[in-house]
């Protein structure tokens, strides 16, 4: 049996493609309440995996269980091959979650610090500090941050340990878009360092930007799971933007077109295909303008997914 310490000595690309964390026929009730029905989710080494769902469709239970922070009520849950409460398991992990307190009188530097001594190899704080973007803001009492800040600062409590598995739930909520796009990027710098990432997020667009796979969960159920090509695959179509005079009505009537919304003083359509749908636009309306076709993206194939899910719920 390998030691701990050649355990926590052996290089991070050892662990690429491996099976890092699962959940099989996983369960998990709250009472009456079920979070969680039959939940199979497999994580790889060296991989970013985006968990997407509505508000309370169990993407932050299946993070918890994963952590060891719940246990299941059916199913198993094993992280590195083993229970994720082990202690090597907690040397190996890093979370930064929605829920959680740190104590607000602390300076920045002291909580990194406090944090760091968790663990046996941790990073150097000034390597940590730079990677959350949080120079200058060392001697800042956490209470007093901005709401940004203070997701940095979790971010940095995060990976200060040097996890091989990070646990990253909604992420760069309350961060400007710079502030996003840093962390983004300091992301991809831990994968490719052959670490491995878990996230949940709502941002359509950080799943589509940063993830290798996308698992989609709707009333505690995986109802969709690839790349996000694959996911996006699923919702074929074009996506049409225009300004025009005719009615709502009128252009949920053309051949083709699946929905018709208003935004922003503009209709959004979704069509399976654009051409016949501009083409009746035009012949409907010859001053249309502002006209804008796009692929369907993440966003239209997950609130498409999320959709017939809720249709098949209804009907059974």
């Amino acid at each position: 049996m390998e030691t701990l310490d050649a355990i926590l000595n052996r290089p991070s690309r050892s662990i690429a493609s491996a099976s890092v964390a699962r959940l099989s026929g996983v369960s998990k009730n709250f009472g009456a309440a079920r979070a969680l029905n039959n939940v199979d989710l497999e994580v790889c080494g060296g991989e970013v995996v985006a968990v997407l769902g509505p508000n309370g469709a169990g993407k932050t239970t299946a993070v918890k269980l994963l952590l060891g922070l719940a246990g299941p009520s059916a199913g198993t849950v094993s992280v590195f091959g083993a229970d994720p409460r082990t202690p090597l398991n907690r040397l190996r992990t890093g979370a930064m979650l929605q829920v959680g307190r740190v104590p607000e009188t602390l300076q920045v530097q002291e909580l990194i610090n406090l944090f760091s001594s968790y663990y046996m190899k941790p990073l150097p704080i000034r390597e940590t500090v730079g990677a959350a973007g949080l120079q200058g803001l060392e001697k800042r009492r956490f209470g007093v941050l901005s709401g940004g800040q203070k997701q940095r600062v979790l971010f940095a409590l995060a990976i200060c340990g040097d996890p091989d598995l990070l646990f990253l739930d909604e992420p760069t909520v309350g961060l400007d878009v710079e502030a996003r796009r840093m962390l983004w990027d300091e992301i991809r710098r831990l994968v490719a360092r052959g670490k491995t990432v878990l996230l949940t997020t709502h941002y359509l667009q950080e799943a589509d930007a940063l993830a290798d796979r996308v698992v989609v969960i709707n009333h505690g159920t995986v109802i969709a799971e690839g790349t996000p090509a694959e996911i996006k695959a699923r919702t074929a179509g074009r996506q049409i933007r225009c300004v025009t005079r005719l009615p709502i009505a009128t252009v949920c009537s053309f051949p083709g077109v699946m929905e018709v919304r208003s935004d922003r003083g503009a209709f959004v359509i979704s069509a399976t295909v654009a051409e016949p749908v501009l083409r009746e636009l035009f012949r409907g309306d010859p001053e249309v303008s502002e006209i804008e076709v796009t692929s369907a993206g993440l966003e239209e194939a997950f609130l498409a997914l999320t959709r017939d899910n809720e249709s098949k719920e209804v009907q059974s």
